[in-house]
């Protein structure tokens, strides 16, 4: 059978960000493709590459997951299905379960190619919309797999099936890309690192992957925002700030110079304007689209309810900081509940809650650094964008 990489194949679409043409490497979690095809049978072919933590994929087909696995490190071929009728159109979707490993520079994966004894391609449906999730370990998936008692930091339990991205693209029938790691912030990391920051890596393709390999896979190119042009943008960052306001300083080993984020005004408004700094970058590079921040997702978070007080005043001065913005739109999406959050990633399925979400800075754009205008074009696409239906679907899997 011949081996044809993905880039020969145009009726097979890509998922998540990747590099223009060249090699089909799998950054960020949910990457991976989906494809229609009328074989028998289908293999993927896989490099891949690890230190400690092994990338997982998992296999869709025709909506139902069929298989999960670990790759394996070097070459490897993994047959899809086989013996399935002949003629008849099967839909297919390969996802990669685990996100970039920034602690890990010899993590990666890359598909290959595809081959198949028979069959061909079909065209693919059009995307309702496209949405991209900006977040932290929420949005890795960790934690959405295996017993709620487990506490180990290990790529068995990241999945991108289990998550409520695909479940919102899936329901709104979105094509959709995660930008994400777990444990990183607005401000710093759980751990108060300042230099683990998700929005500074936010201009390249996957800024946060290391290593010379990644690098060569194009990890490290700019991002083309305009060949994917994102009708909302969903951002569920603030989690680990929040931790972080409790946690030890942490000391740069460079420098000696210790960092800490504490519950002081001084330090509050410097995270208040790191969120309000995140949502101007991401007007300026999706000019066209409906931003969406997520918060609460787990309830109260670990700290209790003395924290989520704490927080409460400085996310409704954002928000209002937000929509003081010139073409800002007023929209919010109501609480869809509560519930107490495990000590580690997603709850367990049955158990999600989409609470405190709303939408800000939904009608405006930058100009230069710093400068925000209304965009009138975009007016009319936001009237478009069912947000509504994000509202319904969100409320569904919070009470599910």
């Amino acid at each position: 059978m011949t081996i044809s990489p993905l880039s020969a194949l145009p009726r097979v679409r890509m998922l998540g960000r990747h590099p223009q043409g060249g090699p089909a490497p799998l950054f960020y979690t949910a990457a991976g493709f989906v494809c229609r095809f009328t074989g028998s049978e289908l293999h993927l072919h896989l490099n891949a590459g690890f230190t400690m933590y092994e990338p997982w994929l998992s296999v869709e087909l025709n909506g139902a997951r069929i298989a999960r696995f670990p790759v394996a490190a070097g070459e490897s071929e993994i047959c899809l299905f086989r013996g399935m009728t002949p003629g008849v159109p099967k839909t297919v979707r390969v996802l990669k379960d685990v996100q970039a490993m920034h602690d890990d520079p010899a993590h990666f994966v890359q598909i290959t190619g595809l081959s198949a004894p028979d069959g061909e391609f079909l065209p693919l449906p059009e995307p309702a919309c496209r949405l991209e999730f900006v977040g932290d370990s929420i949005t890795s998936g960790e934690g959405a797999l295996g017993a709620q008692c487990e506490e180990d930091w290990v790529s068995p339990f990241f999945s991108a099936v289990d998550h409520y991205a695909r479940m919102t693209a899936d329901a709104l029938g979105a094509d959709w890309r995660i930008v994400s790691q777990s444990g990183w912030g607005l401000l710093s990391s759980w751990d108060n690192d300042p230099h683990r920051r998700v929005m500074d890596f936010y201009d390249a393709v996957c800024g946060l992957a290391a290593g010379a390999h990644n690098k060569a896979l194009g990890a490290q190119q700019p991002y083309d925002f305009a060949a994917w042009p994102a009708d909302a943008v969903i951002i569920n960052l603030g989690t680990n700030d929040e931790h972080a306001l409790d946690n030890p300083p942490w000391t740069d080993p460079g420098t000696g110079i210790a960092y800490a984020q504490r519950p002081t005004p001084e330090h509050l408004a410097a995270l208040e304007q790191a969120a309000v700094d995140a949502l101007k970058k991401l007007r300026r590079r999706n000019p066209g689209a409906l931003l969406v921040w997520a918060f609460g997702m787990l309830g109260e978070g670990r700290h209790g309810r003395g924290a989520a007080r704490r927080r409460g005043p400085l996310y409704r001065r954002d928000r209002r900081r937000a929509r003081s913005l010139p073409g800002t739109a007023r929209r919010h999406a109501p609480d869809a509940g509560r519930t107490p959050a495990p000590r580690r990633g997603l709850p367990p399925p049955g158990r999600r809650r989409a609470g405190g979400l709303f939408a800000a800075t939904a009608g405006c754009r930058a100009r230069g650094p710093g400068a925000i205008t209304a965009n009138s074009a975009f007016a009319d696409r936001s009237a478009k964008f069912p947000l509504d239906s994000l509202r319904r679907v969100w409320y569904r899997i919070g009470t599910s």
